[in-house]
């Protein structure tokens, strides 16, 4: 049973979370000091600097020839068994891709930097931590880009659609099917927002261009810009003609060519969108210092990591001022209604800490290990899940009230599972 001090170790940790999130809603709720506009920049600075130069200390303090190799397996292993699962339903038409995608982010994917790292100290010790560095270094490098890789597919077929209406996309492996749908793209930019729109030809093109986390915050880049043009029969013509497709190209245009398969385009799309965001320089760079830091002993210059800590000390609290900020702008706390604003909340607190008990006891993980396993896969939904469902157009009322109203009730459940788990 959680004693007195325990628990007030664990107010010590997570209160002061909750008071940033609540100062930055009540700023914009209660006593309108930020406009929607001076909220996108706290919110652009936060991804931009203070969440990167964070995650960028804890991974370069983190040791990477002691890690866990158990404690890292059972948590990839819940991911892929999730994954899996949410494949299988997809496959026999129990799920469409958005809900399985979705599903994935929901059961998988948890607040583990932001939400995870103080809570679990003050729960287990600085012991936990450096597990939960472990989770975070994966999750950045390997399971958000598998998450967009998922996205991209979802777009090119979802473009193929149509071009092809009935066509089984899902067949798609790569080359001449993707060559024969008569594509041509401008120079490759990340593909942060998607929009199909009727253009007055009758035809439908696919926008992708650079938007980062908010769209309204940066100056649209047109030379980045991406037009994909597929025609569709004209109405007017009768039926049987159909317009060629078209290239649209803003600056200097780096054609694609016909031949190009559609998995190789979405590498491509994944990588350029990779390479724009600060979290992956931040998690890459990280993990190759604390490679040579731990394997030849050597410090970070003081005037360096003096540099870094300025900023990296506030990342925490402007991360939970960011998410307040972002509570704040909702429409609605609850804005998918209510039966899959329970299905977002059973994959995330029920879903997900059950395959993870089962994986983990199976490759015989014990006592606290097994709870801290257990614990940060009933963590609050990760805000950058959210960040790609809005970006993609994938159910993002859905993400966001697994974020909004996961960070609400996330301290009574999470207490919930250390006081079951500790007796």
């Amino acid at each position: 049973m959680i004693t007195g001090a325990e628990f007030y170790n664990v107010m010590v940790a997570v209160v002061p979370l909750y008071v940033a999130m609540i100062l930055a809603y009540g700023s914009v709720r209660w006593w309108a000091i930020f406009s929607p506009e001076q909220c996108t920049g706290i919110n652009r600075f936060v991804a931009v600097f203070a969440v990167p130069l964070l995650s960028f200390h804890f991974i370069a303090s983190n040791d990477p020839y002691n890690m866990n190799v158990r404690f890292v397996a059972a948590d990839s292993l819940q991911k892929i068994i999730v994954l899996f699962a949410a494949a299988i339903s997809y496959a026999r038409g129990g799920a469409t891709l958005d809900w399985a995608i979705s599903a994935f982010s929901l059961a998988t994917l948890p607040n583990t930097l932001v939400v995870g790292i103080p809570l679990l100290t003050a729960m287990y010790g600085d012991f936990s931590a450096s597990l939960m560095v472990q989770i975070v270094v994966l999750q950045c490098v390997v399971w958000y880009t598998l998450l967009l890789f998922l996205y991209e597919y979802r777009a090119a077929q979802a473009l193929l659609l149509a071009r092809h209406p009935g066509f089984d996309a899902g067949s798609v492996v790569a080359g001449d099917r993707s060559a024969s749908s008569g594509c041509h793209a401008s120079t490759i930019a990340p593909a942060d927002e998607m929009s199909v729109t009727s253009s007055p030809q009758n035809s439908k093109e696919l926008h992708m261009f650079v938007r980062n986390e908010d769209a309204s915050s940066v100056p649209h880049d047109a030379s980045k810009e991406i037009r994909l043009t597929v025609s569709s029969p004209i109405a007017e013509s009768g039926g049987g003609e159909e317009r060629s497709s078209s290239s649209t190209a803003m600056g200097s245009l780096q054609e694609i060519p016909k031949t190009m398969g559609l998995t190789k385009m979405i590498l491509i799309m994944v990588w350029k969108k990779l390479i724009q965001n600060p979290n992956t320089y931040s998690s890459l760079v990280g993990m190759v210092w604390s490679l040579i830091s731990f394997r030849w002993h050597i410090g970070m210059p003081i005037i360096v990591e003096k540099s870094i800590s300025i900023l990296s000390d506030a990342g925490l609290g402007m991360a939970m001022f960011s998410i307040g900020l972002f509570m704040a702008l909702q429409p609605k706390t609850v804005s998918c209604g209510r039966s899959a604003t329970i299905f977002s909340m059973a994959m995330r607190f029920i879903t997900g800490p059950m395959v993870m008990a089962v994986v983990s006891f199976a490759l015989g993980l014990r006592g606290t290990l097994l709870r801290i396993a257990i614990l940060q896969a009933a963590l609050p939904q990760g805000i950058v899940t959210f960040v790609f469902a809005k970006d993609y157009e994938v159910l993002p009322t859905v993400l966001s009230t697994g974020v909004i109203f996961g960070m609400l009730i996330a301290l009574p459940i999470t207490l919930l599972y250390y006081i079951v788990l500790g007796m």
